[in-house]
Order: structure tokens, then C-alpha cells, then sequence
């Protein structure tokens, strides 16, 4: 990230996505004002602007309480985060005091001395003990916890009811069925995509791979090598790059979408079919296909299996570098609370990280069933190894993949190539 309630699944080993630098001058500041300007970082969504309400209503609660206080929020783009965040740890002076980043960033950052750690604050908060153990997880490093669960997410299949009911087509109930049922509809409608897939959408391929039993790396505690050459691993690269075809998603459009394009896609009406996450599901709301689409897990190997999902999620924490810590501990408090996240429920779609609280929207909203079926079939995440980072953000995946759509290496070729890059990461680790 970024859905159950039990979520006894969920981000337990994602510690470190986008990333950080490989060193950092990073440093605790000296001072605590309590007053001035702070600076918030948060991620920009497909549609951000619900979002932005809820958090101007958290911002002129703190503002309230904090009379001499003023903060500055930036959307930054999912997709820079690295670069963005190199740049903040490796210069405090222009680095935000709060960020919004990635379950599966926690090791990495924490590594890179850009979070600060904030284990008393957590446990002294109140809220804080309703908070999932395995969202409590993906804040915690060696023990000392860095920042604040924001909400968690998992992805499953959307797909378009009015098409599926004119061309008389059935919910696919394996992965086979989802790609003959994606050409099916590319063939009866030619200007849709039948399964939009993205070369660029990782946490949308991962399914594929896992389903077959193949893994990204074996291994624990820090310890990793990569399993991505895998006669498994290729088994499911093959059936996650055959679907960029003229039959159904044609390379030269498909081939540099990310996961947020994809969703654009179907939400515009482009598409039969989509892999999207529950955070997705405001954007497919606001857009042509209201009232015209259902949810479903993503359908696994064999009828009656659901596809391992990454299980993600995003997190607040405060930097290290804050000249303001006392005020961003409150602030990261207020906009990860019970009441900010059922807010951005109602106004995203984010599942709660509070058990409660997740219990009660998901009683509420129905379309969270499939989310929470995911969830409790089973989930999988990224090595939890700082060296993520560096693999996430360097592209190692998507570039694998694209190297296989594009037709400049086979299977057998691209995934070693990657699995060599994957285990330089991890060993330069440590």
C-alpha cells in the first residue's frame, strides 16, 4: 500500500517498498518547537480529492487545538516516492515532518534513518490497542515501532455486469477462464480491453505467480534469495505476460500501465475487466461504469481457489529530521485515528486498521465481502529486507516483465536476469 477483520494476513512481513537511499545524513533534530509550519506528505490517489477533505478536516482540527501552527500538505505521486523520499532523508531542511508511505517501506526507511521511532507515543495512545496485531506489525522493526497504521488494502476482480450479461458470459472461476473470458470479450468488443493488465502494475502480477506456488524470494529474518526463476515463478510470468496481446490488452498501450491506469481504464468504461483493491473502489464509483460492475476474488489455479493477494496497506510516521517532533506525534495520531480512518472509508474505501472499527463498515458495506474473502483465504507479501526498497524502486519486476512483452527476452531469460539483480540487492542488504 495500501481489509478484513481478521486480518490475521496482512502486513506482517511487508517492511519496505519504495525506498530510500542506500546511505543517509539523516538526523535527529535538536529542537521540538511548538509552533510554526509543519510539512505533510501524502500519496495522491486515482481520485484524490475526497481524500483531501477528509484530511483539511483533520488539519483544521490540529490547527484548532495548536493556534500558532500552520500546515502545508503535498499529493505526491505513488510512483516517486523514492526519489522524493532520497532527497528528504538526505536533506532535513527541505524534508516533510509527516509522511504517509508504504507498509512494505517500513525496513527500509527505518534502515536509512528517516523515521522516527515512536514506541511510546503508539503504545500510550489509547486507540492504539485495538489496532490489528499484523498492521501493528508493519510500523514495528527489531522491537521499536516507527510510525502509525493508515489503513490497509488487498486487490481482487472487478468486472463489468452489463457486459457479461449481454454476451452471455460466465464469472470466471480460474485464471484459466479469467484469460479466455478476457479474449471473449475483446473479440465481441474490440474498442475494450478484455482483462486490463498493466507491465508496470507489480502488486497486480504477483497473484499470478503465487497462485502456481511460485514465490518472489524464499528465506527469513533479513535473510533472503530470490525465487523468481522459479519453474513456478515462470509458470505465472508466462500466464500474467500472455495476457498483453491484441487479443485482449495490445503491449504497445498496456505495457507501461501501472495499477492506477489500469483502474482509470475500467472506471472510463474501457474495459471488461480490472485487478483492483478495495482503494480503488471511490475512483470506480465516480467514473462511467457506476452501477454497471461487480467485485469478486481474484479466482485462483483451480475452481474454488482464490489467488494469494498482496496484502498492503500505507502507514503514517514522522521523520527523524523534525524540528517539530511533539506536534507531528500528535498529527500523525489524529490522521490515522478511529474516526479519521471510518472517514476515509466512506470517502475511499480504505479498510480500517482498528478491528472495530473495520467490523463495523464492513457490516455496513457489502461490497467489502470480497476484499475480506481474500483476506481470509490467503495472502502474500514482499521479503521482509530492507533490500525491497532498492528492488521496488529500481524496477526489477516491471522491467522483467516488459522484457517478456516486448518480445527482447523469453521467460527463462528475463526472470534470471532479475533474480541475479534481486539477489545483488540482497546481499548488498547485508
Amino acid at each position: 500500500m495500501k481489509l478484513a477483520p481478521r486480518l490475521a494476513v496482512l502486513l506482517a512481513a511487508l517492511v519496505v517498498t519504495a525506498c530510500a537511499p542506500q546511505t543517509s545524513d539523516n538526523s535527529s533534530s535538536d529542537t521540538d518547537e511548538q509552533s510554526g509550519t509543519l510539512r505533510v506528505w501524502l500519496f495522491q490517489e486515482v481520485n484524490n480529492k475526497p481524500k483531501e477533505e477528509v484530511v483539511d478536516s483533520v488539519l483544521a482540527d490540529f490547527q484548532k487545538a495548536h493556534k500558532d501552527t500552520k500546515v502545508t500538505v503535498e499529493y505526491i505521486p505513488v510512483e516517486t516516492r523514492a526519489q522524493r523520499m532520497k532527497a528528504a532523508f538526505n536533506d532535513p531542511k527541505s524534508a516533510p515532518d509527516v509522511i504517509e508511505y508504504g507498509n512494505t517501506d517500513t525496513a527500509g526507511y527505518v534502515k536509512d534513518g528517516g523515521l522516527a521511532e515512536v514506541t511510546k507515543d503508539f503504545t500510550s495512545w489509547s486507540e492504539a490497542k485495538d489496532t490489528d496485531p499484523t498492521a501493528r506489525q508493519s510500523v514495528t522493526v527489531d522491537g521499536k515501532i516507527y510510525g502509525a497504521p493508515y489503513f490497509v488494502g488487498v486487490r481482487a476482480l472487478y468486472y463489468r455486469t452489463d457486459i457479461f450479461k449481454d454476451l452471455g458470459l460466465e464469472v470466471p472461476k480460474t485464471m484459466a477462464e479469467l484469460a479466455t473470458t478476457a479474449r471473449e470479450i475483446r473479440a465481441a468488443e474490440p474498442n475494450l480491453y478484455g482483462l486490463v493488465v498493466g507491465g508496470a502494475y507489480t502488486y497486480g502480477a504477483m497473484p499470478f505467480i503465487w497462485a502456481g506456488g511460485g514465490e518472489i524470494a524464499t528465506g527469513k529474518g533479513g535473510s533472503y534469495a530470490s525465487a523468481i526463476d522459479s519453474a513456478a515463478a515462470q509458470k505465472g510470468i508466462k500466464a500474467y505476460t500472455s495476457l498483453f496481446s491484441d487479443d485482449n490488452c495490445p503491449a504497445a498501450k498496456c505495457a507501461g500501465m501501472g495499477g492506477n491506469d489500469t483502474i482509470t481504464a475500467f472506471a472510463a468504461g474501457q474495459a471488461g475487466m480490472a485487478i483492483g483493491g478495495d482503494f480503488s473502489y471511490t475512483a470506480v464509483e465516480a467514473g462511467k461504469v457506476k452501477g454497471k460492475y461487480a467485485v469478486v476474488p481474484l479466482p485462483g489455479v483451480k475452481a474454488g481457489e482464490i489467488a494469494p493477494a498482496f496484502a498492503g496497506g500505507n502507514n503514517i510516521g514522522v521523520l527523524k529530521s523534525t524540528s517539530h517532533r511533539t506536534l507531528a506525534v500528535d498529527l500523525m495520531k489524529r490522521m490515522a485515528s478511529k474516526k479519521t480512518q471510518e472517514e476515509l472509508f466512506g470517502a475511499m474505501g480504505f479498510l480500517p486498521t482498528f478491528t472495530d472499527v473495520r467490523q463495523q463498515v464492513a457490516a455496513e458495506q457489502p461490497y467489502v465481502k470480497p476484499f475480506v474473502d481474500t483476506l481470509a483465504a490467503d495472502t502474500k507479501f514482499v521479503p521482509a529486507s530492507p533490500a525491497w526498497a532498492q528492488i521496488d524502486s529500481s524496477l526489477v519486476l516491471p522491467t522483467m516483465f516488459q522484457e517478456v512483452i516486448s518480445g527482447k527476452k523469453d521467460v527463462a531469460t528475463a526472470s534470471k536476469d532479475a533474480a541475479t539483480k534481486m539477489n545483488d540487492a540482497f546481499g548488498s542488504a547485508g
